[in-house]
């Protein structure tokens, strides 16, 4: 089983910046598609940012220009940089591996992390 374990959330006001990590146990980055997804109160979970094994990115409309998604292969670990953050971005981010085609159907991932928290401040 894979497993994902999520670091890097906090509180942050509006316009700053955070960078999310997810430590991941997968033989292979290539066979998997690695997404974010978040999940505000009373909100359905939502894909944020997806990358697949050749590297291709998808990013949801609300957060294009601002988020980043990368895989480092020598850690195992993915991350999200996300930049001039609003407050409607506050929710809990949680990290997903499945195989590929990515997708922004949460049934798609097999494999999820705890999640973390991001709070942004008016």
């Amino acid at each position: 089983a894979v497993q994902l374990e999520e670091s890097g959330g906090g509180e942050v006001q509006a316009g700053g910046s955070l960078r999310l990590s997810c430590a991941a146990s997968v033989d292979s980055y290539r066979s998997c598609c690695m997404a974010w997804f978040r999940q505000a109160p009373g909100k359905q979970r939502e894909g944020v940012a997806a990358i697949d094994g050749d590297s291709s990115t998808t990013y949801a409309d609300s957060v294009k220009g601002r988020f980043t998604i990368s895989w480092d292969n020598a850690k195992n670990t993915l991350f999200l940089q996300m930049n001039n953050l609003k407050p409607e971005d506050s929710a809990m981010y949680y990290c997903a591996a499945g195989s590929p085609p990515c997708t922004w159907s949460s049934s798609s991932y097999r494999y999820w992390g705890q999640g973390t928290q991001v709070t942004v401040s008016s």
